[in-house]
């Protein structure tokens, strides 16, 4: 849910829209899972750049389709308004219509199933079941009758199907198998996109908790919240450290420390802070930490296969 300044506002035009419809801060949920479990799968064999790109453009797809099934039915169920803080509520500051914003998100999930029967062609129909799966899950996230993002299971349940599902899909379409490694490399990327969820309920709390949800921000209330997101990125990070250390993976790994002082920025910018749009830079800190520390986990990966 999302103020805009008023020179936000006039940018906001054409295809900006758009681009802001598919809340893009969010989209690095998809890329680094695929890139992740694609530059795993190089130890084992050469990468199939068609796959790669499909499997890419299936993922953020489906991403953007979830995220503006939340924009309907945010609206629908009176939840965005004018005033609503972040990049959402086009459909109730820009005037697009609810009915295109679903059948955008409906076009852009049978694109991904068009993409999702090449990736089968070349892998194994099996991916088909799991992709079926991530796209219903993707719906009720916020569709159906109690969706998935008023429950304390939105981080966890994103976690498991932006994080893990993802990167062990790449993985599996590229090489026919899964690895025991590569289950264990998906763990600090789900825990950090669930982060990215956890980050938007803190700033959406009050509102949240005013219309009735019962998100894991609400139970843990805002100090417990931040305490939890400040352990996940802590959890993520002696999880590399461990890998290192006591499964004897490349030290190259640790390149993805580079990435703590965002997720520093990220808990100290939600600490002291109530009003939504304060929370504003902490919240994209907490997406730039998973886009950071994913990009440089795997070019450590990268690196210790070509050296």
């Amino acid at each position: 849910m999302s103020v805009q300044s008023p020179q936000a506002l006039e940018r906001d035009k054409g295809w900006r829209i758009w681009w802001q419809l598919t809340r893009p801060h969010t989209l690095t949920a998809a890329f680094v899972p695929v890139l992740l479990g694609s530059v795993i799968a190089l130890k084992y064999t050469n990468i199939d750049l068609g796959l790669f790109f499909a499997m890419l453009l299936a993922s953020l797809l489906i991403q953007a389709a979830t995220n503006m099934f939340n924009e309907y039915y945010d609206f629908k169920r009176g939840l965005d308004n004018e005033n609503s803080v972040g990049i959402g509520g086009a459909i109730v500051r820009n005037g697009v219509k609810a009915g295109t914003v679903l059948n955008l998100a409906l076009s852009f999930y049978g694109i991904s199933v068009l993409l999702g029967i090449y990736i089968c062609m070349k892998s194994s129909w099996w991916i088909a079941i799991i992709g079926l799966i991530c796209m219903i899950v993707g719906y009720f996230y916020t569709g159906g009758p109690v969706p998935i993002a008023y429950t304390p299971f939105g981080e966890i349940t994103a976690g498991l199907f932006m994080g893990v599902a993802i990167i062990l899909i790449s993985f599996y379409i590229q090489t026919g198998v899964i690895t025991g490694s590569s289950i264990l490399f998906s763990v600090p990327i789900f825990i950090l996109v669930g982060a990215i969820l956890l980050a938007n309920n803190i700033r959406d709390l009050d509102g949240d908790e005013q219309n009735g949800r019962k998100t894991l921000a609400i139970l843990l209330g805002r100090k417990g919240a931040i305490y939890l997101l400040a352990s996940m990125f802590i959890v993520s990070y002696l999880w590399v450290a461990a890998l290192v250390l006591f499964a004897h993976v490349t030290p190259w790994m640790l390149l993805s420390f580079l990435s703590i002082p965002k997720s520093v920025q990220a808990t100290r910018g939600f600490i002291g802070k109530s009003m939504p749009i304060q929370m504003m830079p902490a919240m994209k800190a907490t997406a730039q930490t998973n886009t950071f520390f994913g990009f440089l986990l795997s070019i450590g990966l990268f690196i210790a296969y070509f050296i």
